[in-house]
């Protein structure tokens, strides 16, 4: 496939912080109390996190995806569109 074939994506919805943490969560089929275990972070604060109750913050922001084995983009900034968002 060529680069000027490709499609983007549509957007459906719209996923929270939190709402990413849980969804890669569940994607590596971790419960709440195996992340804590790993991070250790505890799962009340996990829970709160993917409720949006409580922010992520920075030590977090560092410490989950890299449990997770992804990108920390991807948990932190869910939602950006980097064509339409500059960095400046």
């Amino acid at each position: 496939m060529d680069r000027k074939d490709f499609v983007r994506a549509r957007k459906y919805i719209d996923v929270s912080v939190g709402q990413s943490l849980r969804i890669m969560r569940e994607l590596q089929e971790l419960s709440q109390n195996e992340l804590a275990g790993l991070t250790g972070i505890p799962q009340s604060t996990i829970s709160a996190i993917e409720n949006d109750r409580v922010n992520l913050g920075l030590e977090r922001a560092k410490v989950l995806p890299r449990a997770l084995r992804c990108h920390p983009a991807v948990i932190v900034f869910p939602g950006w569109d980097v064509a339409a968002e500059t960095a400046a």
